[in-house]
């Protein structure tokens, strides 16, 4: 196995617990139009995607077809949902993530965060968590910051160009849903990583078939060092 040069991290449900805010707001702006969808339901097809696309998927899964204008009016709704939940919303790193990145800052190794949210939204989470760029992480992708989103495979291209990593096979993405390995698999990351404490399953991860599938990032240090 290549030496790991950069490891990418999802943010919400790899290295944000936020509780699943987003989803449960994504959920309750679709509902506002008159469907009837579970959490599960959206964080099965919704899950690590730009949220405007989470949007349009869903809605194709229960309609059958695209509903892009309805699909719009939900989104901009669901920013303004959102706006309001996180007012007063406590959001915290997972136990050990902080030592887990600290561990591989000290080896060199760089450490990029890329979300499906948008750049305001992922900077209110860091704030909130008190991250500093260069002590925390080297770079932030956002969804905002690339043309296509997951499973697309130009976030982690941009994390690469931006940190000066040119092999893929010397980087490591890890998240919590499917669409992040899918998105490492796209990018041929050498090591890709599903973890479950966020939006999917140990049975849904091992679907995508990443070389790991963990309970908790901090097992990392077992596999990398």
């Amino acid at each position: 196995m290549n030496k790991i040069e950069l490891v990418v991290f999802d943010m919400a449900g790899t290295v944000v617990n936020e509780n699943n805010v987003v989803y449960k707001t994504l959920q309750k702006a679709i509902n506002k139009k008159g469907y009837l969808l579970t959490l599960d339901f959206v964080l099965e097809h919704g899950a690590g995607k730009e949220k405007l696309q989470a949007i349009k998927d869903i809605l194709i899964v229960c309609d059958g077809h695209e509903q892009n204008k309805i699909a719009a009016t939900i989104f901009k709704d669901f920013k303004k949902l959102l706006e309001k939940a996180y007012q007063n919303l406590d959001v915290s790193s997972y136990e050990g993530v902080e030592d887990l990145i600290a561990s591989f800052m000290v080896k060199n190794i760089k450490i990029a965060l890329n979300t499906g949210y948008d750049r305001n939204t992922a900077q209110l989470l860091l704030d909130k968590m008190k991250w500093k760029q260069g002590i925390h992480y080297d770079t932030l992708v956002t969804a905002d910051d690339v043309k296509r989103g997951r499973p697309n495979p130009d976030m982690i291209f941009e994390a690469m160009d931006i940190l000066q990593v040119t092999d893929p096979s010397k980087v490591l993405k890890a998240g919590d849903s499917i669409i992040d390995i899918q998105e490492g698999k796209n990018a041929k990351c050498g090591i890709t990583v599903g973890v479950t404490t966020g939006a999917h399953t140990r049975e849904q991860l091992m679907s995508a078939n990443p070389t790991y599938v963990l309970d908790s990032l901090t097992e990392l240090k077992e596999y990398l060092f």
